[in-house]
């Protein structure tokens, strides 16, 4: 999913930057009230793991490339959409800087797909389902995928307004590939809360309802 320089027209691209540039502000305010020293830790792990996840990239014609995200993970276990901006843009800029995964220019549109509406998605539709369950496991499921799925999607619209790739086809590839990837990004991000909350309940109360 990862958008590469020279994808995007520069215009365009400095477009994505300022809204993401919104969103990392706002994400760096979530930080300052709510990282304290206990949770620290778990960032940098969750980071780590994002990261780890996100190295595996599978070629995608009519699209970028497919791979799972972490987004929604990171927004449920922390407790707020703005977890994943804040995780997913410390990843994004070293996979960018240091190992030339994802263009630099394009930095602000792969922000915005995988940190704001990975992260937005997985967690409004986790804190969704969660009455339905009244079960973490299931709604981290469904929210791991769907916020896989809709951030492809955005990815391939984005490619279409820069005139990259037809629509319906970046729509069509983006979507399959992604809709598989993400019944393993869906199980991943179920059994890392259950790893979690099993391991320490404490942390995951507020933001999950797992019971301490």
């Amino acid at each position: 999913m990862h958008i590469p320089d020279a994808f995007i027209p520069l215009p365009q691209a400095a477009v994505y930057w300022i809204i993401a540039l919104i969103f990392i502000a706002l994400s760096l305010r979530w930080a300052r009230k709510e990282l304290s020293d206990e949770k620290i830790p778990l960032v940098a792990i969750l980071a780590a793991g994002i990261f780890a996840i996100q190295a595996v990239n599978i070629p995608i014609p009519w699209g970028t490339s497919g791979h799972m995200m972490g987004a929604a993970l990171a927004a449920i276990v922390l407790g707020s959409p703005f977890a994943a901006v804040f995780i997913l843009t410390l990843v994004l800029i070293v996979q960018g800087v240091l190992f030339g995964d994802g263009g630099l220019t394009v930095m602000g549109a792969n922000i915005i797909n995988m940190g704001v509406i990975g992260g937005f998605f997985g967690y409004y539709s986790y804190r969704g389902f969660y009455p339905i369950f009244k079960s973490p496991y299931a709604p981290a499921f469904i929210a791991g995928w769907l916020s896989l799925f809709i951030a492809a999607l955005a990815c391939a619209v984005e490619m279409a307004m820069a005139g990259t790739f037809p629509l319906g086809l970046g729509l069509f590839s983006m979507g399959l590939y992604h809709a598989v990837i993400g019944i393993i990004e869906g199980g991943i991000t179920a059994f890392a809360i259950y790893l979690i909350a099993t391991a320490r309940p404490d942390i995951m109360a507020d933001s999950t309802g797992v019971p301490t």
